[in-house]
């Protein structure tokens, strides 16, 4: 199963990127895109980002094989109900989601006669809008696949390969396991940064104008994080609440322990804990996860 005509609802940074993957690894294929935002559209089409931009999700699907949403997880459920009148019955629907229970709920109910069969690429940068999108996103970037139990294996297939193409590494894993691993490898991770940068904003004794002027390189790339779309991780932190509080309680437990190794001197603890947190981000770089060169590659070496 190859797929000629893909529709990509939601024009941002992942769809617009998965637009321009599949223009540069799938040249044979047509692309169709909507994006509610009617700016967003007109953007779009003036980057090419999609073979044709539509005027409606409708239109955008109406003789599509492979639907990608490529909208918050907490438009999903409406954003396939408006596509679902003209979606043809053999279309494959899938998604860009970070979290994967709710979406798998979401689209099953509202499209129940088609397949349906979640994905997440994890792969994006902080920035978000239709100029934000580049082909070369999911390069060496794993792509989670959740499929439901009564999938089709030759759509699973199908779709692996879609990813692959993209220069994905493809994954297949249960929704459940994907959202608790991604709860502390992304969810978590967000939270505290928008937690960090929101506690300098609100220092007293501390002006912004000194809080950005002096940014070291650890708040800075905490600011990175903070910057990402609000709208999109309000909802995934909705969507994935039970994980997410899960990972933040054993976040705060380790927390009080460190907390306690400063206020009492044990230094052994600390450099232990350390130790062991330095392994693991040498493991990541083995993985080719990141890069390993000083201020992780970046052209601007400030302090």
């Amino acid at each position: 199963m190859v797929f000629e005509r893909i529709a990509i609802i939601g024009l941002g940074l992942l769809g617009g990127s998965i637009g321009l993957a599949v223009a540069e690894h799938l040249p044979g294929a047509v692309t169709t895109g909507f994006d509610a935002d009617p700016a967003a559209r007109v953007r779009a089409a003036q980057r090419g980002l999609v073979s044709q931009v539509c005027d409606s999700a409708a239109d955008a699907v109406r003789d599509a094989q492979l639907v990608i949403l490529c909208v918050p997880v907490g438009a999903m459920g409406a954003a396939a109900e408006a596509l679902a009148p003209a979606l043809p019955a053999s279309a494959l629907v899938s998604d860009v989601g970070s979290s994967k229970q709710s979406v798998a709920t979401a689209l099953a109910a509202a499209l129940p006669n088609n397949a349906v069969i979640p994905a997440h690429p994890v792969a994006g940068t902080e920035r978000s809008g239709p100029d934000a999108g580049f082909a070369s996103l999911f390069q060496q970037r794993w792509c989670i696949i959740t499929p439901p139990q009564d999938a089709d294996p030759a759509k699973v297939a199908a779709l692996s390969a879609f990813w692959e193409a993209l220069g994905s590494r493809v994954e297949i894993m249960d929704p459940r396991h994907h959202d608790m691993v991604l709860a502390v490898t992304s969810h978590l991770p967000h939270l505290i940064a928008y937690t960090i940068v929101g506690t300098a904003d609100d220092l007293e004794g501390v002006t912004q104008s000194e809080v950005i002027k002096y940014s070291a390189g650890g708040f800075r790339d905490f600011t990175r994080i903070a910057a990402s779309d609000p709208t999109m991780w309000r909802d995934v932190f909705l969507a994935n609440k039970e994980a997410v509080l899960d990972m933040l309680q054993r976040f705060t437990e380790d927390l009080t322990a460190l907390q306690r190794a400063i206020r009492v001197g044990d230094g052994a603890q600390l450099f232990e804990h350390f130790s062991r947190t330095r392994d693991i981000r040498r493991s990541i770089i083995e993985e080719g996860q990141d890069d390993a060169r000083p201020d992780f590659g970046r052209s601007d070496h400030g302090s």
